[in-house]
């Protein structure tokens, strides 16, 4: 079990290989909150959903989601002055979430987010619905293996996003179109890529923000754009980007190649965002070049959001070198995070979440709360010590104590 000393907090930490390690916890970090909406640098956090503890997180079961945990999550974002990114891969999209819960998650968040709009105050205080929240657009209601190869497959994938992005746009969220297995399987070439996104484009009602997931996030999104070729694969994303330039409010780029985002930054249309996806490589990209800078879609902002949130306030206080400090300071832990199998990062999000008293179990719909090991789950725990990001030690260890005892650790 853990132990205090004096004012010092211990616990044993497993190592790979066997044996334990004892960790001496820092004292609690104060982070701030800002007084007044972050505009240096646009930014979302792509939050995880939390299953009520006593509902059937299998593998296949429906999701049942904790409402109020889930929702409590996102106020804390905002307090933060961060925006929420949901409904995508992180809150486990095509990883448990199905298109039912999906569709009241995207409705109860855009009631949310208008709540906390209209209340006008601090860190979201003449913010609109778009700017607090943004949600992913799929084709996940459709069954995978019912989609052919061909222009039927293709037909197919375009109604159900139809289908989803009215659901997106009806709730007030800004739309982001989420990258397509259906499509994937579908597809035989850019040109059926170009169509659905072209089509997309021209009916949606708002500008909206379009996502590129890499093969390590999702391996069935394997030849996206058409092409294997990354080089291939970003021409054709180019073309559709200009011809539809006034519809679209960024792009999030999820391939953790920092050269190719600088690259394709430079390249995009005036007025077009890149928000980074790059969960390995954001404060050298959100810092930018002297020239361009990333905005921010990431996964790991929901778990270092009280860091996050102060390097965006420095970088409006025109303290870039603070700013920069503060996201290296978090960069370990991202690493750890998103660690190969790069799509099990959402455990992590979730184990943080758990230590740190936002859901009172962890646990994850379809159980994948087993997709870490204890030793990487160890590892975390002292990674988000060091970064300053545990904000309640004793309640930290109390937990991460009573997770070792019932894996088998011997304290």
């Amino acid at each position: 079990m853990s132990a205090a000393t004096g004012a010092r907090l211990e616990v044993s930490l497993p190592q790979a290989g066997g044996g334990l390690r004892r960790h001496e916890l820092r004292a609690a970090r104060e982070w701030s909150r800002p007084e007044a909406p972050i505009r240096a640098r646009k930014a979302y956090a792509a939050a995880h959903v939390v299953p009520l503890v006593g509902a059937d997180n299998t593998p296949g079961a429906p999701a049942s989601l904790d409402w109020e945990s889930t929702l409590a999550f996102r106020r804390e974002l905002w307090s933060y002055g961060l925006g929420v990114a949901d409904a995508m891969d992180t809150a486990q999209r095509g990883m448990g979430l199905d298109w039912t819960a999906t569709q009241e998650l995207i409705t109860r968040v855009g009631a949310e987010a208008r709540t906390v709009a209209i209340a006008r105050r601090g860190a979201t205080a003449g913010l609109s619905v778009r700017d607090l929240v943004a949600c992913g657009a799929g084709t996940d209601q459709l069954e995978l293996e019912a989609v052919p190869a061909g222009p039927a497959g293709v037909a197919m994938a375009l109604e159900a996003y139809r289908e989803q992005l009215a659901v997106v746009e009806d709730s007030g969220p800004k739309a982001i179109i989420m990258a397509s297995r259906a499509l994937a399987r579908a597809a035989t070439g850019p040109d059926d890529y170009l169509g659905v996104y072209s089509a997309l484009l021209e009916e949606a009602r708002e500008p909206v923000v379009l996502h590129w997931l890499g093969t390590m996030f999702d391996p069935a999104l394997e030849g996206y754009w058409g092409s294997s070729d990354v080089a291939s694969a970003t021409r054709t994303f180019l073309e559709l980007v200009h011809a539809h330039a006034k519809k679209v409010d960024g792009v999030k780029v999820s391939l953790l190649d920092a050269e190719h985002e600088k690259a394709l930054r430079a390249a995009l249309p005036s007025g077009v965002r890149l928000y980074t996806g790059d969960d390995f490589n954001y404060p050298e990209l959100i810092d930018g070049d002297g020239e361009r800078h990333s905005d921010a879609l990431l996964g790991i902002f929901a778990a270092i959001y009280p860091a996050a949130s102060a390097a965006l306030q420095a970088y409006d206080g025109g303290h870039g070198g603070e700013a920069r400090t503060i996201l290296d300071g978090t960069r370990d832990l991202g690493l750890h995070f998103f660690s190969a199998p790069t799509f099990y990062y959402k455990t992590g999000i979730a184990f943080m979440a758990w230590l740190n008293g936002h859901q009172p179990g962890f646990q994850m719909v379809g159980g994948l709360q087993s997709g870490r090991s204890v030793v990487h789950l160890a590892r975390t725990f002292e990674l988000a010590d060091r970064a300053g990001l545990l904000r309640d030690p004793e309640l930290a260890v109390r937990r991460m104590s009573a997770y070792l005892e019932v894996n088998g650790v011997a304290q």
